[in-house]
């Protein structure tokens, strides 16, 4: 695309245009909820790449929160339609609108150089690309970077098992497979923030969640009778999780998961 076609998506006043929105609701995925104000230097940091305002921004990032309906009403309740155009684009195509965000963003940094990166994220350590095309590793990186961040920011940085809050140990781990549901795969109701253990034995399918979010615990885990397997798995049976601010864990993928523990035998290796 030229130039000044690339720099006419972001006009400084009137309405936001597509991109402006994809970048703003980029961003909303990676902040908890109570930084979504003007002062916060990455709010900054996104406005001065996209042309608006901090206020603007910051507006912006709370008009969306309007949508999830987690928030109970936490959110500023005059959501634009393309608020909700961009909200419905993003949950019929995670994958697609994470990689077209990191190419925005990419762009804009390279033409506007001196201005600080407000949507950088850290890859996930667990993250295996064994195996993958360059073209399928960039689109991996990009998304598991992103859903990393958003879960981790939507279960404060602690596991919603345990408690564990050290971002080194924490897993943005899938409740449905990422090869058994490819198009969910970085939504963000389909992740649980996990300590690496409970990640493990989530995956593999001897812990999981009932109807209520409450663990249930494979009598497999519960037979092991050493202090870890005490600490890590008897206790946490019946708790519930702790839910994250916005993105609650669908439904339908926690069933699925939970099909799956079900026809595991207990003494299945």
């Amino acid at each position: 695309m030229p130039t000044d076609a690339f720099n006419a998506q972001f006009p400084t006043r009137g309405n936001w245009t597509p991109s402006q929105l994809k970048l703003a609701f980029s961003l909303y995925l990676q902040l908890p909820f109570g930084q979504f104000h003007k002062s916060n230097p990455q709010v900054q940091s996104l406005a001065a790449l996209i042309g608006r305002s901090s206020s603007a921004v910051a507006m912006k990032l709370c008009s969306f929160a309007s949508l999830d309906p987690a928030q109970g009403g936490k959110g500023l309740q005059n959501a634009s339609a393309q608020d909700r155009t961009t909200w419905d684009d993003f949950h019929r195509d995670w994958e697609g609108l994470a990689l077209e965000c990191e190419q925005l963003r990419a762009r804009l940094l390279r033409q506007r150089p001196g201005l600080s990166d407000p949507l950088q994220i850290a890859e996930d350590p667990a993250a295996d690309y064994t195996g993958l095309t360059r073209e399928a590793l960039v689109k991996q990186r990009v998304g598991q970077a992103l859903l990393r961040r958003t879960v981790l920011a939507v279960y404060g940085s602690r596991c919603c098992i345990s408690g564990l809050a050290d971002p080194r140990l924490l897993v943005a781990s899938h409740i449905v497979a990422r090869r058994g549901d490819p198009i969910n795969r970085l939504n963000p109701r389909n992740g649980l923030c996990l300590s690496a253990l409970h990640d493990r034995a989530f995956d593999a399918h001897l812990l999981t969640l009932d109807m209520e979010l409450r663990v249930v615990v494979s009598e497999r885990l519960l037979r092991l009778g050493d202090d870890l397997a005490a600490t890590a798995f008897a206790q946490a049976r019946g708790r519930r999780i702790t839910l994250p601010e916005r993105f609650h864990p669908d439904p339908a993928f926690v069933a699925r998961h939970r099909q799956r523990f079900e026809q595991i035998p207990a003494g299945a290796s």
